[in-house]
């Protein structure tokens, strides 16, 4: 899987005092391969997963337990809520070190819509800690446009209007073949220090290599474990 591991980037940007995230919050999500993603990183001390689907959740965990499955249910770490990550966002008074949106394209009355606005961007700011960190699917990144739907073309939009709430925005692709192009994901973090712009797209593949070489550990398999029990 290309996907998960693309959203869960943000995760490795550490805090300037050299600690690491914590705490983690996943809008979506529902195969729990983003969580599962996430839960391999050794600092990660609590993740919140709201997604709308419960049917999602359970087809996924029976017939593609190697995504995440009961592994991911039965980490102590994990919390699942199932219902809308909006409402949980805007209810909650929890904060967190990053917050990662696994949603669907802002398509007009979909499920998604209402976590592209400018006005939840800036509600999330507002559940971040510190140096905290949201990132985002955006959509279809492909230099040749898609002619078959234009709510495609999301990913700069996406950057623009993050741009408005955020100090700054680190767009980026990744080519996912079973998306059929390049998908798009951005980014974003304010800055407590105004003028000291962190260069995070300057990070060397190999900086990033070594950095995820000492970061994350492998699941282990948890045997008759699920979620709720």
């Amino acid at each position: 899987l290309v996907h998960p591991p693309m959203l869960t980037s943000a995760i490795l940007s550490n805090d300037p005092d050299g600690s690491f995230p914590k705490s983690v919050f996943i809008g979506g999500g529902g195969e729990l391969a983003t969580a599962r993603e996430v839960l391999r990183h050794k600092s990660v001390e609590r993740v919140v997963m709201v997604d709308l689907d419960e049917k999602v959740i359970e087809v996924c965990k029976r017939y593609l337990p190697e995504w995440g499955g009961d592994a991911v249910c039965a980490d102590p770490r994990f919390e699942l809520v199932v219902g809308d990550a909006h409402a949980y966002m805007i209810n909650t008074k929890e904060t967190f070190d990053v917050i990662i949106m696994d949603i669907s394209d802002p398509i007009e009355a979909g499920p998604g819509i209402m976590l592209y606005t400018k006005e939840f961007y800036e509600h999330a700011v507002t559940r971040l800690n510190p140096h905290g960190v949201f990132v985002t699917q955006s959509g279809s990144a492909d230099s040749i446009p898609p002619t078959h739907s234009k709510e495609m073309l999301c990913f700069a939009p996406i950057y623009s209007t993050l741009k408005n709430v955020f100090d700054c925005v680190v767009p980026y692709t990744s080519s996912i073949p079973s998306f059929a192009g390049d998908w798009g994901f951005n980014m974003a973090f304010n800055n407590p220090q105004k003028g000291d712009q962190l260069q995070i797209d300057k990070i060397s593949p190999e900086k990033i290599d070594e950095l995820i070489d000492k970061r994350i550990t492998h699941m282990k398999d948890v045997v008759g474990q699920k979620c709720g029990e």
